[in-house]
């Protein structure tokens, strides 16, 4: 699986919550799917989203890596899948 292209697929085919806010409302809720970590994501973000019982994903990338793989121009610590859309992204297996 290229990581990278799935990402980008589920961001325009499914529904993802990007960021520590909406990722954190969607982990609490439970309608987060999956959740994608960067490799220097804040570890307070990084033990809320551990916290939950959706499976988590560790990025090799930093978030200037991940917000680039989400096509967007500013760093990317956390995303929630919430919908894979057309994707594979929810094949991955935590990490």
């Amino acid at each position: 699986m290229d990581l990278n292209k799935s990402l980008r697929l589920a961001i325009d085919t499914g529904k993802v919550s990007v960021g520590a806010n909406q990722s954190n409302k969607a982990i609490t809720t439970g309608t987060a799917k999956l959740v994608i970590l960067s490799s220097n994501c804040p570890e307070e973000t990084r033990d809320a989203a551990k916290s939950g019982e959706t499976p988590v994903y560790s990025f090799s990338g930093n978030n200037a890596v991940l917000g680039a793989a989400c096509g967007k121009p500013f760093p990317v610590s956390i995303i929630a899948i919430l919908d894979g859309g057309k994707s594979d992204i929810l094949n991955l297996k935590a990490n």
